[in-house]
């Protein structure tokens, strides 16, 4: 490979912003220099940021998927996701896909088994941009869990899995009202269809969460795959997660929950539309709110791709103390470190030449070359 070397640049370090110019070799950083330089691509005073780790993306479903009973072909769908992520600055992504498919959902196992398998092919054929993981999104409460998980037996791409219960009147759906906003129109269903609904939902995860907890969990941690709890609420929740070995908290949706979280040593996840909205779309705690209490480690773009960077650049603009580079550790760094990918996710030399120049226009970020391993990629 040739040298890549990038001059005139705003380094954003892992304690600072430098003005300097950066040299990588065989995919890998060799180099850092302040000052200016004789050679090297002119980056006219833009950011240089090192490329971004997202952990939780639910993006790539809705290009499988973009309508009931659509079904897209999957490499392409596969394609146009990875597309959309590495123009977002994303260089390494965790791709969610569902384990427990309640009956009145559109999609089956085998779908994220065809997901799962365009991956892996895309990958070794170099058809994608970001490099690709996997993530299971372990619905707890419902029936076929186990067997759902047990498609992806020997995936060796599968590094990350979440326990998540949604069952209404608990975690997430706390507040029944915000539960049947969103299920109840969604489903179409009238009020005694939709009590019938949530009893069914409520007894489904009385029977399943515990038995599917320990057996997934288990698994993982014989397979070497990271666990992550969801939408933990109260502190015995967190007591929960840390005897089963969880060690990133997503989305917590208390304050108490997460402070729980952080003090026992859990990666606290929330999501970056969260950040630019304020709020929580389900009416639970915000995650400035976290931020702002020294709570929040990681951010992700959840089901919008270019609100990683966004938050990064956005965190810092609404809560006091937190500076550039504190906030873009949290979608870099943090997330990389949380899953053992300690290769990446900062700009120091030895590191992997995961690299996104940006330029901030009206306080957006304008993302206008990635670089994966010293390859430009977007």
């Amino acid at each position: 490979m040739t040298d890549l070397v990038l001059k005139n640049a705003r380094i954003v370090l892992a304690d600072d912003v430098i003005d300097g110019s950066i040299v990588v070799r065989d995919g890998k950083i060799t180099e850092i220099s302040t000052g200016p330089s004789a050679i090297g691509e002119d980056m006219g005073g833009d950011f240089v940021i090192p490329g971004l780790v997202e952990l939780h993306t639910d993006h790539l479903e809705g290009h499988y998927a973009p309508r009931p009973r659509v079904r897209w072909n999957p490499i392409a769908a596969v394609l146009a996701h990875d597309a959309q992520v590495a123009s977002a600055g994303i260089t390494t992504v965790f791709d969610a896909l569902r384990v427990g498919i309640d009956e009145d959902a559109d999609m089956t196992s085998t779908d994220m088994r065809l997901l799962a398998d365009a991956i892996e092919d895309s990958v070794r054929a170099d058809r994608v941009r970001a490099d690709h993981f996997i993530h299971l999104r372990c619905e707890v409460s419902a029936n076929d869990c186990q067997d759902s998980f047990a498609v992806f037996d020997g995936d060796d791409r599968v590094k990350l899995a979440s326990l998540m219960d949604h069952a209404p009147g608990q975690r997430q759906f706390v507040d029944l009202e915000t539960y049947a906003y969103y299920y109840q129109r969604k489903l179409k269903l009238n009020d005694v269809e939709f009590q019938a609904f949530c009893n069914k939902r409520m007894d489904d995860s009385a029977r399943n969460s515990g038995p599917n907890r320990d057996v997934i969990s288990a698994a993982c941690h014989a397979r070497g795959i990271v666990l992550a709890s969801h939408d933990d609420a109260t502190t015995a929740h967190v007591d929960e997660a840390i005897a089963q070995g969880i060690r990133v908290a997503e989305f917590p949706t208390t304050l108490e929950a997460a402070n729980a979280s952080k003090g026992a040593g859990l990666g606290v996840l929330m999501g970056a539309p969260n950040v630019m909205r304020g709020a929580s779309h389900s009416g639970n705690v915000s995650a400035r709110a976290l931020a702002e209490h020294g709570l929040l480690d990681i951010l992700s773009s959840d089901y919008i791709p270019f609100s990683l960077i966004q938050s990064a650049f956005f965190l810092g603009e609404v809560v006091d103390g937190i500076s550039l580079p504190q906030a873009m550790a949290m979608v870099s760094k943090n997330p990389a470190d949380a899953v053992g990918l300690t290769d990446r996710g900062v700009i120091e030399a030895g590191r992997r030449g995961d690299l996104v120049r940006v330029r901030v226009d009206e306080h957006v970020p304008v993302v206008r070359t990635v670089w994966r391993e010293g390859r430009r990629v977007a």
